[in-house]
């Protein structure tokens, strides 16, 4: 099924992206006379066309620029839009939201279905100031410098070239000597580039720090909380996440690598102890190409949910998958909705192990989430926040396992992958914790040292267990272990919403396990609502709880330990 945009009314068909050709039609929204509460949403429905039309623009040049970090032309594209697009629709937009909130006929619009996006509206106009506007712009430029230094990084083992993605994969081989070479080779890269890193992220934090100023707030940790509209929890309330983690999952994790160094035989775990399976078996193997893994992923999607299978299809037909690793590639992986077409296009960099298998999925449970709440009728009611969509991809990881028999040929293999999985459901959240607690401290302490930086990376890191591994005659790799974490040069803050989504998504299988069918309905309902509920209201569609209290913590880690525990006694 090939993708047919639906007609616009509003913007015509082709538009250059230009601004030349996108001001007049800004301009008209500023002046259009509204009469009526009829009108109002009129006028509604053609700025959400416009709005849409214009991300996806940005959203192409944004994903050929990460396929591609070396190639110039693309790289000059993505900045003309950062440079001369968005900076002259920001003022723009803040005055269509004075608009809206000024007309006589707000009141009459219907306030359920309205409620939560002009709540962000007026939350918008509140800190919106005029001189960040060239900050913002400063900013995403250098942002994408972490990714032209990060997707130029490749070692070389054995004589062959690997990107860092492709060279992880000998962290999983049995002999000990194998993964501590591709460790070392990793890591000596990954620092060959500290300083230039450094020196980035300190502009960065120069910058957004000025923005917090300019905004009115003291830091920029309080600032974001407000940018990113978290009005459903406070800085408060995140610390005490992280010590319900710290005091709920880190005891089960010490135990798990207790046996682990019992399993190896070895008298201290390094880091390239933390990945092998400790089998003692050859790492899980689940597809061989990047073309095989997206066929698998659409059975297994299938196996659980026709709708569900059929949009990977879509994606397929459309070309909307880049999957495999190469040099020049921009690290990580993404789902990026496309705002107008409706559907999204995933961005990975595979090297053919398990974690890719789960990526995958994630990012297909990403994928589902833009389908279902496509047709919604303004394009900020898609706009959801990331509790609400890292809920969908991590759910996807866990409802997905009972269908994984199409990646694996023999029963030993799935029980493996499923206690990986398992394991790494309990090992995100205490990561999350650090890195959220780690920024926290960064923006709270926008005056800090390169040197001061990484001694309170270690001792945040010190009490959630530092990966379990021995890291003695590593002390540099350790201190900067966070500038692997692409979140923190590019989306400061975002970062927690996984671990809170990570809980979410145990409740929903949880769920899932006691009723599929009626656990997936609620799923499937939750993700439809896009963000026209609070993120409480959604989760609780979902039939599950917006929670992070200690109690929930240790109820939902008790129930993933006996799943665990169910498998290793098997």
């Amino acid at each position: 099924m090939i993708i047919e945009k639906k007609a616009r009314t509003y913007v015509p068909e082709n538009l250059d992206i230009k601004w030349e050709k996108l001001e007049p039609l800004f301009n008209e929204l500023l002046t259009r006379p509204i009469n009526s509460v009829q009108e109002l949403e009129s006028w509604l429905k053609d700025k959400s066309e416009l709005e849409a039309v214009v991300e996806e623009d940005f959203a192409w040049k944004y994903i050929r620029m990460t396929c591609d970090t070396l190639n110039e032309q693309l790289l000059q594209d993505f900045q003309y839009f950062a440079t001369e697009i968005e900076p002259k629709i920001a003022p723009i937009s803040n005055n269509l939201n004075k608009r809206l909130v000024e007309s006589a006929y707000m009141v009459e619009l219907d306030e359920e279905k309205y409620r939560i996006f002009i709540r962000s509206v007026k939350n918008d106009l509140e800190i919106f100031r005029e001189e960040n506007i060239r900050l913002f712009t400063e900013i995403q430029i250098k942002q994408q410098t972490y990714q032209s230094i990060t997707g130029a990084m490749s070692v070389t083992l054995d004589g062959k070239e690997y990107t860092l993605e492709q060279a992880s994969v000998f962290l999983k081989d049995p002999n000990r000597e194998i993964r501590k070479k591709a460790w070392e080779a990793i890591t000596t890269r990954r620092l060959q580039d500290k300083v230039q890193l450094d020196t980035l992220f300190n502009e960065l934090l120069k910058l957004r720090h000025q923005v917090a100023v300019n905004a009115g707030f003291e830091n920029f940790r309080d600032y974001m909380f407000r940018a990113l509209g978290r009005f459903d929890y406070t800085p408060h309330e995140c610390y005490k996440f992280h010590e319900a983690i710290e005091r709920e999952i880190v005891p089960i994790l010490s135990e798990q690598s207790l046996k682990r160094q019992e399993a190896l035989g070895i008298d201290a775990l390094k880091p390239w102890d933390m990945d092998v399976d400790i089998s003692g078996k050859p790492a899980l193997r689940p597809f061989e190409t990047g073309a095989e893994l997206i066929e698998k992923a659409i059975s297994c999607f299938n196996g659980l949910d026709p709708y569900i299978g059929e949009r990977l299809s879509i994606m397929q037909e459309n070309h909307l998958f880049d999957v495999e690793s190469r040099k020049g590639k921009a690290p990580g992986g993404y789902n990026y909705p496309l705002a107008e077409t409706g559907a999204p296009f995933i961005f990975m960099n595979s090297a053919n192990t398990f974690r890719d298998l789960t990526t995958m999925i994630h990012e297909g449970g990403h994928a589902v989430h833009t389908f279902i709440s496509a047709d919604l009728e303004l394009n900020d009611f898609k706009h959801v926040p990331s509790e609400v969509a890292e809920l969908a991809s991590m759910s996807m990881e866990l409802m997905s396992m009972d269908k994984w028999d199409v990646f694996f040929d023999n029963a030993e293999d799935l029980k493996r992958a499923k206690k990986d999985q398992l394991r790494d459901v309990l090992k995100t959240l205490p990561w999350v914790a650090v890195v959220d607690q780690f920024q926290h401290w960064i923006y709270t302490n926008p005056d800090h040292t390169t040197k001061q930086r990484e001694a309170a990376w270690k001792q945040i890191f010190t009490p959630f267990g530092l990966n379990f591994a021995d890291w003695s005659d590593h002390e540099e790799a350790l201190e900067n272990l966070w500038q692997k974490q692409l979140h923190i040069f590019e989306v400061p803050f975002y970062y927690i919403e996984y671990g809170m989504a990570q809980l979410g998504a145990i409740a929903v299988w949880k769920n899932y396990k006691t009723n599929p069918e009626e656990g997936l309905r609620l799923y499937k309902e939750a993700l439809k609502l896009g963000y026209t509920k609070t993120i409480k209201e959604i989760y609780q569609t979902a039939g599950i709880e917006f929670n992070f209290s200690a109690e929930y913590v240790h109820e939902l880690a008790t129930f993933i330990k006996a799943e665990l525990d169910l498998l290793e006694a098997e």
